[in-house]
């Protein structure tokens, strides 16, 4: 199992950047993929989920609306857009392969191969 995140950087707090995860050696369409992020100091969060057997997606309240998570089966990838950034957005961001628990909730498995590395958004002026 591999995950690679890539696509951070640095952008003006307004601006735009789209994280990608690129997987290999599991059955991409059969799993779900989720992007989790942990700011300096605080907890790492799970900011949004997507189900790659229907699409369906969540997301927490503080991306919802500005986030937009995606994946192309034939690519094996899952995508975030990130939009309208805000400077509290800054954090390492990693993508993970997650399941739903009985109440419907997405956890990350905890094994690190079902990690990608991080990568940096830095949202500042």
């Amino acid at each position: 199992v591999q995950l690679q995140a890539s696509g951070g950087g640095l952008v003006q707090p307004g601006g735009s950047l789209s994280l990608s995860c690129v997987c290999s050696d599991f059955v991409f369409d059969a799993y779900s993929i989720g992007w989790f992020r942990q700011a300096p100091g605080k907890e790492r969060e799970g900011i949004s989920y997507i189900s790659n057997r229907d699409g369906s997606t969540q997301y927490t309240d503080a991306v919802k609306g500005r986030f937009t998570i995606s994946s192309d089966n034939a690519k094996s990838t899952t995508y975030l857009q990130m939009n309208s950034l805000k400077p509290e957005d800054t954090a390492i961001y990693y993508c993970a392969v997650v399941y739903k628990d009985y109440s419907g909730r997405y956890l990350p498995l905890t094994e690190a191969r079902f990690w990608g590395h991080g990568t940096l958004v830095t949202v500042s002026s």
